[in-house]
């Protein structure tokens, strides 16, 4: 297994590796899914709590493949059916998605994630046996994830006032072994890759927004409410808006660690809150046709919160210290008022309004950046 050039030309996304994110995009629909159903019902605190340990065992499993495949995608056999394995473990992952939800039992999820880190852990001895020049760093990822993998196994024979404790314990040292690994000398991943695998990803989450939304607001038009299709098109601007927010100018990925990890750990947020807008959006459309079991300003907020964590960390990530300062305050404002849209009647409706603003500030701030370079 030989590294790949950090400098390498014409370096971009393979089949296999878009085969895997949409793969991963099935746990996400899952987790997106319950989140949405124990929302309607009423569960916000312990479906918020699901969610997100749920999202980081997919997050967290994509992002360790997808900075491994961009030093180490030699494309062959073995790299190939372990691959396959990753994905059985995220389609594992995603069976058990439901019952961690309803049950508050992680044993399947648990499962898939070590299957997953495990085939990881192959991946790495790979890499260390078959370039010397990084093999320090590779050996000690093989090492760090194994150990992290045998506490999650043990994790299940805690009892139950132990889970939480034991959780965040361990998504600290998860992710502290890229830090640790990587302090020898960086393994060879390529910014550009990385930028694109991470774009790429963003566009399948918000696909999956799409489609969901779209078939719940498909089965209340099916039931005869056709007020829906005012909520269907505010949905679709705030979609909309929050891919071109993503994609408004050039992304770059610093190749310092510290910074590097910074943005790729970042989208942990990025990607969980543009899957929970989808979810809001589906409880939003369970209100109207009165089928929820909960009030306007929680579905508000079930929107809304989702947006403004968008908002916040593609502000940091993307914006600030890299556009001008008019861009920069209008990130942090509109996310604000965001926020306070839940507290007035049509808080879709002005969530969808106050993006398509953002949106038209970046765009006139191009436009006068354009005019003034030529």
């Amino acid at each position: 297994m030989r590294a790949h050039e950090r400098d390498e030309e014409h370096r971009s996304a393979t089949p296999l590796e878009l085969f895997f994110d949409l793969c991963f995009v099935v746990a996400v629909a899952q987790a997106a899914a319950n989140l949405h159903h124990e929302l309607s019902e009423g569960h916000v605190g312990e479906a918020v709590g699901s969610y997100l340990m749920l999202f980081f065992a997919i997050w967290w499993a994509w992002m360790n493949f997808t900075w491994f495949a961009s030093a180490y995608d030699t494309d062959d056999d073995v790299y190939r059916i372990t691959t396959l394995v990753q994905i059985s473990g995220a389609l594992i992952l995603a069976a058990g998605v439901p019952r961690a939800f309803v049950e508050n039992d992680f044993s399947v999820i648990t499962y898939g994630y070590v299957v997953m880190r495990l085939a990881a852990v192959t991946q790495w001895i790979r890499a260390a046996v078959g370039d010397p020049g990084h093999r320090a760093a590779d050996l000690r990822y093989g090492i760090g994830v194994s150990l992290v993998q045998a506490g999650w196994l043990l994790r299940l024979l805690l009892p139950d006032d132990w889970r939480t404790p034991s959780f965040v314990l361990l998504v600290v040292a998860d992710l502290l072994v890229p830090v640790v690994a990587e302090r020898p000398g960086m393994t060879p991943w390529h910014p550009r890759h990385i930028v694109e695998r991470y774009g790429l990803f963003t566009l399948i989450v918000l696909g999956e927004v799409v489609l969901a939304t779209s078939i719940a607001v498909q089965t209340g038009v099916d039931a005869g409410d056709t007020g829906l299709w005012h909520l269907a098109a505010a949905g679709a601007l705030i979609v909309y808006a929050l891919w071109w927010l993503y994609f408004d100018r050039e992304i770059r990925v610093s190749p310092r660690l510290s910074r590097g990890l910074t943005w790729g750990y970042g989208h942990y947020l990025v990607f969980a809150g543009i899957a929970a807008v989808g979810a809001g959006l589906e409880v939003a459309v369970d209100h109207r046709r009165h089928i929820g079991h909960v009030t306007g300003t929680v579905v508000g907020y079930a929107v809304a919160v989702p947006v403004a964590v968008y908002l916040l960390t593609v502000w940091v990530l993307h914006i600030w210290g890299q556009q001008r300062a008019s861009v920069v305050v209008a990130f942090p404002v509109t996310a604000a008022l965001v926020l306070l849209a839940p507290l007035t009647p049509g808080s879709v409706y002005l969530v969808a309004a106050s993006l398509l603003a953002l949106v038209v500030v970046t765009v006139l701030v191009r436009q006068r950046e354009i005019r003034a370079a030529s």
